[in-house]
């Protein structure tokens, strides 16, 4: 017979299995069974924690190396913040990058009739293909498709968010022990899914006299005989610029001389301002091959649902072990949720005006917030482009001692503003808002910073005396 085995049991066992005859067997898998004539079991069974050899002691139990080195730059700074906002006044934050916080910018219509019906339709709730629902990645290579460069749902991988698609892009690209080139200021995700891969990450700065585009020099020297991709954001994140063509065509020269990919972050795409147009790396690039990533989070409004995707832009076919490896990393995964995947082909018929509200609201944000802050002496906002955010820099001469982690703790300690230091994105001296919020709290939180900075400023009482 069969006799399935508790924990109890266990020290028992032992002792029959050294007297059963050899026609006995214990086997043990995922649970201990015995077969055999078993008949009786003794009340004094011997603690499994006295047998000979065992140790009774806890032991810890060692975690891997890769978790130990995972790494987030933002949640070790902020987490290690002594953030005790003024009682007397309601935080304002403007530190997350999440569009739905406040409340005043809903998903589309289109997105929720979609979603309802997916739901009702009812044959989304079971697996799905590891790359994506079919008809949900045509709708992607649609949405992007131009007349010039056409994308196919075999150039479409549907990802769990768009950093779930950087981490296919980077570990489908860089050798451990290599490295990829990142920008600074940039989306401190780049490193920590690197650090993962064991990628070293080498950065390329930004000018932000230049509307943040990128020092080229600063690029091309950091590039050496183990680099294996350079990472770009555009739209950007943290910057909110958006790079012209021209520009892009530079970029993707350095990429061509060192014969090196490109993977372009996109989240933010078309998330532009009235005067601004904006360029796809994988719409523009004709020789270097492109991973483009994007997904609803940002345009759509839905970070929360977790749906990104991975374009392949490859027109001169270098990239085909790259399309198996890729596809081989996506079953780790198997893609975001099946519900938002049916939901794909109707949220992106969103109508243009949803997006042209988005954007006008944020370009507003934006043009009040720059107004404001570039009145403040000690301050230096770089007007954004797009996307959503606002670099602010903090001149050391009005604020001397005051770092860009001491400046924004402090902002929160008097004013309950909560602006996101630089230094999360490696570029000290400065800080980060979000431009999403309603315009009245955009407006009080300009104002709180003002009453902040006339307060601490030194350099007016170094005039005056």
């Amino acid at each position: 017979m069969w006799h399935t085995v508790c924990e109890q049991e266990f020290a028992l066992l032992i002792k029959l299995y050294r007297s059963v005859s050899v026609d006995h067997q214990i086997i043990a898998a995922t649970g201990v069974f015995v077969t055999g004539q078993i008949n009786t079991m003794s009340d004094d069974t011997e603690s499994y924690h006295n047998l000979p050899n065992c140790d009774s002691q806890p032991h810890p139990v060692k975690a891997s190396r890769c978790s130990l080195d995972t790494f987030n730059p933002v949640r070790n700074i902020v987490e290690n913040m002594r953030i005790a906002p003024n009682p007397a006044k309601k935080m304002i934050a403007l530190s997350i990058g999440d569009p739905t916080i406040f409340g005043n910018l809903p998903v589309s219509e289109e997105t929720v009739t979609s979603i309802q019906h997916a739901m009702a339709e009812g044959r989304c709730h079971g697996y799905l293909p590891s790359q994506g629902l079919g008809a949900a990645r045509e709708a992607v290579a649609r949405h992007f498709t131009t007349e010039h460069v056409p994308v196919t749902s075999d150039d479409v991988i549907l990802t769990s968010g768009c950093s779930g698609a950087l981490d296919l892009c980077i570990g489908v690209l860089a050798e451990r022990n290599h490295n990829i080139l990142i920008p600074r200021p940039g989306f401190s995700i780049y490193q920590t899914l690197s650090i993962v891969y064991g990628v070293e990450v080498k950065y390329y700065d930004l000018l932000p006299a230049e509307n943040w585009e990128i020092d080229l020099l600063s690029l091309e020297s950091q590039i050496d005989d183990k680099t294996d991709a350079i990472i770009v954001c555009n739209p950007s994140n943290p910057c909110g610029s958006v790079w012209t063509k021209a520009h892009i065509l530079r970029i993707l020269q350095v990429a061509e001389k060192h014969k090196l990919p490109i993977i372009s972050d996109e989240v933010y795409a078309d998330m532009v301002f009235s005067d601004t147009r904006f360029y796809s790396f994988g719409q523009v690039s004709t020789k270097v091959p492109v991973l483009v990533t994007g997904g609803l989070a940002k345009r759509w409004l839905a970070p929360g649902w977790r749906v990104g995707w991975i374009m392949v832009y490859d027109k001169m076919r270098q990239l085909e072990e790259v399309r198996k490896g890729l596809s081989n990393m996506s079953q780790r995964i198997l893609g975001p949720n099946s519900l938002c995947q049916a939901a794909i082909p109707g949220i992106l018929q969103t109508h243009e005006s949803f997006y042209r509200e988005t954007i006008r609201h944020i370009e507003g944000n934006a043009r009040l917030a720059f107004t404001a802050l570039s009145a403040i002496e000690g301050l230096q906002p770089v007007m954004p482009s797009g996307a959503m955010y606002m670099m602010v820099g903090i001149d050391p001469l009005v604020f001397p001692g005051m770092d860009d982690l001491a400046f924004t703790q402090l902002l929160v300690e008097e004013q309950s503003v909560f602006c996101l230091p630089a230094k999360c994105f490696q570029y000290p001296g400065y800080f980060r808002i979000v431009l999403t919020l309603p315009a009245e709290q955009m407006k009080e939180a300009c104002d709180r910073i003002k009453q902040f900075c006339d307060k601490h400023a030194h350099l007016k009482t170094i005039i005056e005396n």
